[in-house]
């Protein structure tokens, strides 16, 4: 922490100097906020006219000068009244904002050469100190984050102690823009966003509706293999079971605006729930029932502004790997284990296997039920987590307010946390939708509620799997998994023929039949990260095989057509994620 409190201020210093620069090449220009962020930092700025990428390498060099004059960062009080009249004076409106808004009399001024900024700090001694450093990036962020208000100019970078840090930094983020999964949707031809359509909503093209097709069809055989019953559940629902749920009243700003239907109020649903408790109420259960599992791919609509989407990472229609199950007290600590080593599993199936685990705890303040019963709950989580063998940590205070949980982070290829898998305990929907089932003694009680989502979203796993493997999907996931190329015409019924037994037996198969040369067909379905092309040519034809080529521009040879088979076979099974 010691560490990443120092590197925060060498990059917040950073900020400082870029804005400096920034001030002295584009006069006129007003500055709002320049924080540290977690890998660097930004500064947004208001002026009329739009940075460019060329500005850019114009502020870094002026940067670079005003670290060769090595200015000392000096910090100094003065009353809040004088500074914002100050601020104001210099039409720095934004500071002069901030500057009223603070609590105390007095507010810190950081000086820097002729840069004097409304700052708490801290900064290194002078600037100087900010040699390795990189401008990364622009882009638009509103005054605050309130739509209403005016946008702003954010510039983008990063700064570390050593050149060689900064170094490896800046080949990570090439390797991060060779891996987005929006470049990569594109190319691959999986889908698409379009403002037409709206944004945040995702239009799956026939490959990517394939790759979804073949992840559906294994979530829905996994959770059937384990146990749970297969539910769906309408897009749309009566305002009054969200009223039961109390997602009007905590989540409406999330929600979209009600629709009138026969002059009664409907909402898109934001969560599956609520209809999951439905079905759960429309009998009576006994003890010997529970633990009841109910699971469902069910597409959830939640409002995000314009600003935070991206790509399939953050959108506004999705579907949730849902799941929820009923158990009694007794039951809890076994089913969260359960729970628990389903996630690894199907973590483990995708290529996921390096993992951030943590428990979040009761928060501080606002949330509901007993202490005592949060305390058995949190134990028995921690009992179940104690017995997976996998190292955890606490959250304290980051549970929500109906109830604690554990969450799992991957770590992908390039070392970056995903969160995906969530497993959380609920104290509150069971009480407001009144559910119960029959004990052994024959009393009615309250059973436990466990929400669960093993991969979160389909369209951000989706996207997080495409970053992982570079758009290169293993054998079992590829939307197409053998191009069939023929060199002329001369091999097209052959071909035919081939294509229609890989289909048969439910291999993913496409006949290229262009009218162009072998190589150029082979150097485009190799772009498409097609696992196997099989070229055939009149030899091939003649020996009844089929030249093989496997990703990455392996060339396996001629093989007989029986023996390709077996090999894809082999390979094309769910958690095999090597060709």
């Amino acid at each position: 922490m010691k560490e990443q409190k120092s590197l925060d201020t060498l990059r917040h210093s950073a900020a400082h100097v870029m804005a400096a620069a920034v001030l002295e090449l584009f006069p006129g220009t007003k500055v709002a906020i320049g924080p540290s962020i977690e890998e660097g930092f930004y500064y947004d700025f208001y002026r009329p006219e739009p940075f460019t990428p060329e500005d850019l390498i114009k502020i870094e060099e002026k940067m670079k000068e005003i670290i060769k004059e090595n200015h000392s960062f000096v910090c100094s009080s003065m009353p809040k009244e004088d500074a914002v009249k100050d601020f104001n004076a210099k039409g720095e409106k934004y500071k002069a904002e901030i500057a009223s808004e603070i609590e105390d009399d007095n507010v810190n001024i950081y000086k820097s050469g002729d840069f004097t900024d409304l700052c708490k700090g801290p900064h290194v001694s002078s600037t100087g100190e900010v040699q390795n450093f990189k401008l990364l990036s622009l882009a638009g962020a509103y005054w605050r984050g309130d739509s209403s208000r005016e946008m702003l100019q954010r510039i983008y970078g990063t700064a570390f102690f050593t050149k060689e840090e900064l170094d490896d930094y800046l080949k990570k983020l090439e390797e991060i823009q060779k891996r987005d999964h929006r470049k990569l949707g594109k190319d691959l031809d999986l889908f698409s966003i379009h403002d037409s359509v709206g944004g945040g909503l995702v239009l799956w093209h026939p490959k990517g509706a394939i790759l979804r097709d073949v992840i559906e069809n294994y979530w829905k055989q996994f959770h059937l293999n384990n146990g749970y019953e297969l539910l769906l559940t309408p897009h749309i629902a009566s305002e009054e079971l969200f009223d039961i749920s109390g997602h009007l009243q905590t989540y409406s700003e999330n929600m979209y605006a009600s629709m009138d239907i026969e002059g009664k109020p409907f909402r898109a649903k934001p969560m599956n729930c609520p209809m999951h408790l439905m079905v759960y109420k429309r009998k009576l259960h006994s003890y010997r029932d529970l633990p009841i599992r109910y699971a469902e791919l069910g597409t959830v609509y939640r409002y995000e502004k314009s600003g935070v989407l991206h790509g399939l990472l953050r959108v506004r229609g999705f579907t949730q790997d849902d799941g929820h199950v009923i158990v009694s007290p007794e039951q809890l600590e076994e089913e969260m284990l359960t729970i628990f080593n389903m996630a690894v599993n199907m973590l483990k199936t995708f290529g996921f296997s390096d993992y951030k685990i943590y428990l979040a705890t009761r928060p501080e303040k606002k949330y509901v039920g007993e202490i005592a019963d949060w305390d058995n709950a949190q134990k028995s989580i921690e009992n179940a987590l104690k017995k997976t063998g996998y190292e955890y940590e606490v959250d304290e205070g980051g549970g929500a307010f109906y109830g604690p949980k554990i969450d799992i982070k991957i770590k992908d290829a390039i070392g970056r946390l995903w969160q995906c898998s969530t497993i959380q305990f609920d104290f509150n929907l069971p009480e407001r939708f009144d559910i119960s089932y029959i004990e052994s003694s024959g009393k009615k009680a309250r059973p436990y509620m466990i929400h669960r989502a093993l991969m979160g979203s389909l369209e951000r796993f989706i996207g997080v799997l495409l970053e992982q493997y570079s758009g290169a999907l293993p054998l079992w996931l590829s939307p197409v998994q053998v191009v069939v190329a023929n060199i002329n015409d001369e091999q097209s019924e052959y071909c035919k023929e081939l294509l229609a037994k890989l289909k048969s037996l439910g291999i993913r198969t496409v006949f290229d039949d262009r009218n162009e040369k072998i190589g150029h067909k082979i150097r485009e379905n190799a772009m498409q990260k097609v696992p196997y092309i099989a070229v055939v040519g009149n030899k091939e034809k003649e020996a009844g095989a089929v030249a093989v080529r496997a990703r990455g521009n392996k060339d396996l040879g001629a093989i007989k057509i029986d023996d390709f088979i077996n090999l894809i076979k082999e390979k094309n099974v769910p958690g095999v994620n090597e060709l």
